[in-house]
């Protein structure tokens, strides 16, 4: 993660591949972010959710920010 607190695209690409994602290198960041969420066995809500109540998620700063 960046210092500033915003989920870098090299973060996210070091998460999905300890994850197990594949093809990250051609995923939009939030393209990105739902693979990863799927991989880790939530639902791929990132930007999806007006009102989202879920907490905590690693995601959530800049899903509803």
């Amino acid at each position: 993660m960046a210092e500033s607190g915003k989920l870098t695209k090299e973060f996210l690409n070091t998460m999905a591949k300890g994850l197990g994602v594949k093809n990250i290198t051609k995923l939009k960041k939030a393209e990105l972010i739902h693979a990863i969420q799927t991989a880790e066995g939530h639902a791929p809500c990132f930007g999806r959710i007006p009102d989202c109540q879920v907490s905590p998620c690693l995601f959530r700063g800049e899903c509803i920010g």
